[in-house]
């Protein structure tokens, strides 16, 4: 029987890619705080979604090779804005708002809530969100509206389990049990996952693969 979202396995072409890929220039292009100020969907973007503090940050600057390309905290909720990155000049790289729980008033918490949800539900370049989830606690169910929006949206994601350096050979196969069992319910979702370390490497290449390889 073939396994349903199993781990990611790219050919040696595409990781190849993938390096070329993001070895080119990476810069900042804007904050954005309102759809009015979002850039021309003029080219491929992929974005990066995850609750506050799962580390996606850390995983943008692993990508990419640069320390502190995107700023991380740890502070949940820090990142307030959608953020675009130019990713050569053919793509972007976009880290939305952390979701969940964020030190921020609520009236705060509400508008980027609010920024998120137009952003996933309107952006035509969009091609795929990656949903970053915590290895060490799976798909929880703060998760579990974003995961519906993707699904409302017909904007297809994939799963990116962060963190995987911090679990036990053991508990990574307890965790893949159980977010396979959560994304057999929502169709949006791409059928491979992806393991990442941003401390340790794991992963890595095989992201920087996968993004190469949309068109």
């Amino acid at each position: 029987m073939k396994l349903t979202f199993p781990l990611a396995d790219i050919d040696d072409a595409t990781l190849e890619a993938g390096r070329k890929l993001f070895a080119g220039p990476v810069d900042f292009r804007k904050g954005v705080v309102a759809m009015s100020g979002l850039p021309p969907d003029d080219r491929l973007e992929v974005c990066f979604a995850g609750r506050s503090n799962v580390g996606k940050s850390s995983l943008i600057n692993a990508l990419t090779g640069r320390k502190a390309l995107a700023r991380a905290s740890n502070t949940p909720g820090r990142t307030q804005e959608i953020n675009f990155f130019d990713l050569g000049t053919e793509r972007y790289l976009v880290d939305l708002p952390g979701y969940g729980f964020a030190n921020a008033p609520v009236a705060v918490v509400e508008k980027w809530q609010r920024l998120l949800k137009s952003y996933l539900s309107g952006r035509a370049s969009l091609r795929r969100a990656f949903v970053l989830i915590d290895a060490r606690h799976g798909v929880k169910p703060v998760d579990a509206e974003i995961l519906s929006l993707l699904d409302k949206s017909a904007v297809p994601f994939q799963v990116v389990l962060t963190k995987a350096d911090k679990i036990s050979t053991t508990q990574r196969e307890q965790v893949l049990e159980q977010v396979r069992e959560k994304l057999a319910k929502h169709p949006a979702a791409f059928p491979e996952l992806v393991l990442t370390s941003s401390e340790k490497g794991e992963g890595i290449a095989t992201l920087r693969g996968i993004i190469a390889g949309l068109i």
